[in-house]
């Protein structure tokens, strides 16, 4: 890919050649996959949703971006000029470390705008990004912030975002849930940390900081967004769950920490929220059953058999 600070590559997992035109597909599904960087598991997981959907595979195209860490390319021979980030920076749209400071969500940009060129894709009409945990997590906040999605809405393309069991979500002002789950002001001599992004609005990097909060949320409202939890993702001690004093005050476990941002959101947006919120009984955190349930099928490939 071509950056104004030079050419980078980027990993993709892709279930068709997208560098030549496709006049015959009419939906795409963008995948993220979590902290454990395995777009390849993920991009597994939404060819087997596909499949469950009774999808037609030669007018669905799969994308499961392979976001990486320093650590990756010490340990594997890879390309000067792959792009990599530090640790998880990847996750809150940070700049890239090498090849070129790009960030992560420039990166979904990029796939975006690849999506958008009618020469490419001239009978697309849909288009699902998806996440679970981390990746969920990416795809929250990438729906607060997103430049290139509104190229899609200009050519027609109904963009929906699939937000499932993240540990955390970025709030737009200095409330967070109390016990009761309900949002009011926090005391931030427990956690002077808790505003930053990607919880908060504050220090936001370069490419989520040239619009204020109140812009951000008003274009956030309006996006279509489906929440899923897991009725049973209930662990506060989840060897995956963000534990920091900035997630905490969020709630205690993923399922506290969800309903109370639904909620949250609901408080603030009663007639203008374009947003749902769907619990998925029996099932942890698991990302393969979670992005195979009814309402994940639903928002991913319009099969419209969710239920609540």
């Amino acid at each position: 890919m071509d950056t104004p600070r030079g050419r980078a590559q980027f990993p993709l997992y892709l279930s068709g050649d997208w560098s030549t035109p496709h006049p015959q597909i009419e939906r795409a599904v963008i995948v993220i996959h979590g902290r454990l960087r395995n777009a390849d598991v993920y991009f597994r997981t939404v060819e087997n949703a596909r499949d469950e959907a009774g999808a037609d595979g030669g007018k669905t195209l799969l994308i499961a971006p392979q976001f990486l860490a320093t650590i990756d390319a010490k340990t594997h021979v890879l390309p000067p000029d792959l792009l990599r980030w530090e640790g998880d920076a990847w996750m809150g749209g940070e700049p890239a470390v090498g090849a070129v400071p790009l960030s992560s969500y420039a990166v979904l940009d990029a796939i975006v705008a690849r999506l958008a060129d009618r020469r490419l894709f001239p009978a697309l009409k849909y288009l699902t990004i998806a996440g679970h945990s981390g990746g969920a997590q990416v795809v929250q906040r990438y729906a607060i912030v997103a430049r290139g999605t509104p190229a899609l809405a200009d050519e027609g393309i109904v963009v929906r975002y699939v937000v499932a069991n993240p540990s955390s979500y970025a709030y737009f002002d200095k409330q967070r849930p109390n016990a009761q789950g309900v949002a009011s002001a926090f005391d931030a001599t427990r956690c002077p940390s808790f505003d930053a992004w990607k919880y908060g609005m504050g220090d936001r990097p370069p490419y989520a900081n040239d619009r204020t909060p109140a812009q951000l949320e008003e274009a956030f409202a309006k996006r279509r967004v489906d929440y899923l939890l897991g009725g049973d993702d209930t662990d506060p001690a989840h060897p995956a769950l963000d534990k920091s004093c900035a997630a905490e005050a969020q709630g205690s476990q993923r399922f506290a920490r969800g309903r109370a941002y639904f909620a949250y959101l609901q408080s603030r947006h009663p007639d203008d929220l374009n947003q749902r919120l769907h619990v998925v009984q029996g099932v942890g955190h698991d990302g393969d059953r979670m992005l195979t349930s009814p309402c994940a099928l639903d928002a991913m490939f319009g099969t419209r058999e969710c239920a609540n």
